[in-house]
């Protein structure tokens, strides 16, 4: 049960094309939006549709692989950890995200 402590899976399509950063000492990484749709029934009977964001990150080889495979619309599974943390913007304002931070990435849909 240990490896349940902190594991995230979702199924979704990539919201915008990865941004792909090259940081000192040679590390990759990979930045993107996902969005995963939940679908459901309202009172009224009609099928409704819950849509939510992610962010997605890869290191290393992960964002080599998202670099030349992963583009905007295409339909991903992900697998891996939330993480949170808090930077200052240019203004000076504490901000506060959360990330999935990605080991396992699996390409779905057609190859187009």
């Amino acid at each position: 049960m240990s490896t349940l402590r902190n594991k995230v899976q979702l199924i979704g399509n990539v919201g915008q094309d990865p941004v792909i950063t090259d940081l000192e000492g040679g590390k990759r990484v990979a930045r993107l939006t996902m969005a995963t749709n939940e679908h459901y029934k309202n009172k009224e009977g009609e099928r409704m549709t819950n849509t939510e964001w992610h962010t997605v990150v890869g290191w290393g080889k992960l964002a080599d692989i998202i670099e030349g495979f992963v583009t905007k619309g295409k339909e991903i599974a992900v697998e891996g950890k939330l993480t949170s943390r808090s930077y200052e913007d240019k203004e000076g304002n504490k901000r506060y995200v959360t990330e999935v931070v990605a080991n396992e990435i699996l390409l779905l849909g057609s190859n187009d």
